[in-house]
C-alpha cells in the first residue's frame, strides 16, 4: 500500500511558508509502516496539479493532498481531484450548516458568498468534519484508489488527521504497526551508525532508522504484529540491545525531549539547579522551563551576557577575565561556581562562548564554547568548537549542556 503526498499552494513554491505539512505526514506514513515514495509541491494552477494528480494515482495506491481547499477562486484541489477521478460535484447540507455554526459563533456577522463553494463536495466522498476550520476534509474512493484532501492550516490538518484519517489509513495494513524511539545524546549520528550496523542492516522486523537531530539523533524501532501488544514484544529485546551497546548515551527510551530527561533526573535525585549563561542569552533556562512541574528542581537562571554582570552576578574574578578572557575554562568554572554560591542550588550549568559572525580571533574563533558543571564541589569543563552560524552555535552549546548536567547527575548519584 504506497502512499503519496502532494502539496498545493503557489506560497509553497515561492518559499513564503514552510511546508511543515509534509514532514508532519511522511512521519506518520512511517509510524504506520505505508511507504512513501515520492512528495510533490505544485502551485495553485489547474493543469500542473491534474497531471501531478494523474501522476500520483498512477504510482501510488493513496495520495495525500494538502492545501487549495479554501473559499477563493485559486483554491482548486477538490476541484481538480474530482475531474481526475471523475466525481461529479454536488452541496452537501451537512457541511453547509457546520459552515453557518462556525460564523455565527465566530467574530463575523455575515457569511462570505464565496465560503458557500467549501459546501461543495465531490458525490460520494466521505466528508470529514473540520471543527476548527471551514473546509471540510474529503476521501474519495474509485477503482481502488484513495485521495485523502485535507486544508493546508496545520491546526486544522493535524486534528484533522489524527482523529479521522489517521484510523483510517491504519486499517488498511493487514497488521499493527507500533513505534517506539530511543533517544540518544553525546555521540554522533556516524558513531552511532558504526555501533549498532548490523542491526540497522539485519533487521527487518522490527526494523531500526535512525535519524539526525541538533546534537542528538533519534532511533525509530517499527515493529510489525497482529496487536500492539505482541510489537511491543518484538522491539523489547532491540532496545534493551542497543542500551547495551550506547550506554549512558541513551538518555531516553520515552516519548520525552532531552530536557525533560534532565528534569526527570534532577527530581529522582531531590536536586536543585541554576543556570549561568553568557552567549546562549537564557536559551537553556527556557529548554528547562519547558517542562511542567520543573519549578521544584530549577532555582534561577542567570544571564551574564557582559563581564560586568559576570563579576557583580556570579562573582567571577577580575583578574580572571583579564588573564584568560570572558570565553576561556577559567571563566565557564567560575561562572559554575558562583551560579551554585549564589543561590544554593545543588548544580549549575555555565555556558560561555563565542558566538559570531564577530569578534574572533586566531585564538579564539567563532564556535568556541566552554561549557561547566558544578555538582558536590567540583567542576567539570568542556570545550567545544561549533560549526555553523550564531544560531546553531547557540542552539548546540544548549544540546552539550543539558547532556553534561545529565551525564554528572548519573556519574554521581547513580552508582
Amino acid at each position: 500500500m504506497v502512499v503519496e503526498v502532494i502539496s498545493v499552494g503557489t506560497e509553497l513554491l515561492l518559499g513564503n511558508i514552510v511546508n511543515t505539512n509534509a514532514q508532519y505526514l511522511a512521519e506518520k506514513c512511517a509510524q504506520l509502516g505505508l511507504p512513501l515514495y515520492y512528495q510533490t509541491v505544485v502551485g495553485d494552477n489547474h493543469d500542473r496539479l491534474l497531471d501531478a494528480v494523474k501522476t500520483g494515482l498512477n504510482r501510488a495506491d493513496v495520495l495525500i493532498l494538502t492545501g487549495g481547499l479554501g473559499p477563493t477562486e485559486d483554491d482548486i484541489t477538490k476541484e481538480v481531484c474530482a475531474e481526475a477521478m471523475g466525481f461529479l460535484l454536488v452541496e452537501d447540507a451537512h457541511t453547509r450548516e457546520l459552515i453557518e455554526e462556525y460564523f455565527k459563533n465566530g467574530i463575523y456577522k455575515e457569511i462570505p458568498d464565496n465560503n458557500w463553494k467549501q459546501a461543495i463536495v465531490p458525490e460520494g466522498a466521505t466528508v470529514l468534519d473540520n471543527h476548527n476550520g471551514t473546509a471540510p476534509g474529503l476521501i474519495l474512493e474509485k477503482d481502488g484508489k484513495t485521495a485523502v484532501l485535507l486544508p493546508g492550516p496545520p491546526n486544522e490538518l493535524y486534528p484533522l488527521f489524527e482523529e479521522q484519517v489517521y484510523p483510517k489509513l491504519q486499517k488498511l495494513r493487514p497488521e499493527t504497526i507500533f513505534s517506539q524511539m530511543v533517544r540518544v545524546c553525546g555521540i554522533g549520528e556516524s558513531q552511532v551508525e558504526d555501533k549498532l550496523i548490523d542491526m540497522i542492516d539485519g533487521q527487518t522486523n522490527p526494523t531500526i532508522a535512525p535519524y539526525a537531530k541538533t546534537g542528538e539523533v533519534h532511533l525509530r524501532i517499527t515493529a510489525a504484529a497482529k496487536d500492539e501488544a505482541e510489537a511491543r514484544e518484538l522491539i523489547k529485546p532491540v532496545v534493551k540491545e542497543i542500551k547495551k551497546r550506547l550506554g549512558n548515551a541513551v538518555y531516553s527510551v520515552k516519548d520525552e525531549t532531552l530536557e525533560m530527561a534532565v528534569v526527570r533526573l534532577l527530581e529522582k535525585y531531590g536536586l536543585t539547579v541554576t543556570t549561568a549563561e553568557s552567549c546562549t542569552g537564557g536559551m537553556l533556562a527556557a529548554r528547562l522551563v519547558n517542562v511542567p512541574g520543573v519549578s521544584e528542581v530549577f532555582r534561577e537562571g542567570f544571564i551574564t551576557y557582559s563581564n560586568k554582570a559576570k563579576k557583580k552576578i556570579l562573582d567571577v574574578n577580575k583578574a580572571t577575565l583579564r588573564k584568560y578572557g570572558a570565553v576561556s575554562k577559567e571563566v565557564a568554572k567560575e561562572m559554575a561556581t558562583g551560579g551554585v554560591f549564589a543561590t544554593d542550588a545543588d548544580v549549575c550549568v555555565a555556558i560561555t562562548g563565542l558566538a559570531g559572525p564577530d569578534g574572533a580571533t586566531e585564538e579564539k574563533p567563532v564556535g568556541l564554547v566552554y561549557i561547566a558543571c558544578y555538582m558536590k564541589d567540583k567542576v567539570t569543563v568542556e570545550k567545544y568548537q561549533f560549526k555553523g552560524n550564531r544560531n546553531k552555535i547557540r542552539e548546540q552549546s544548549v544540546v552539550k549542556a543539558l547532556d553534561l548536567l545529565r551525564r554528572s547527575i548519573l556519574e554521581n548519584y547513580s552508582k
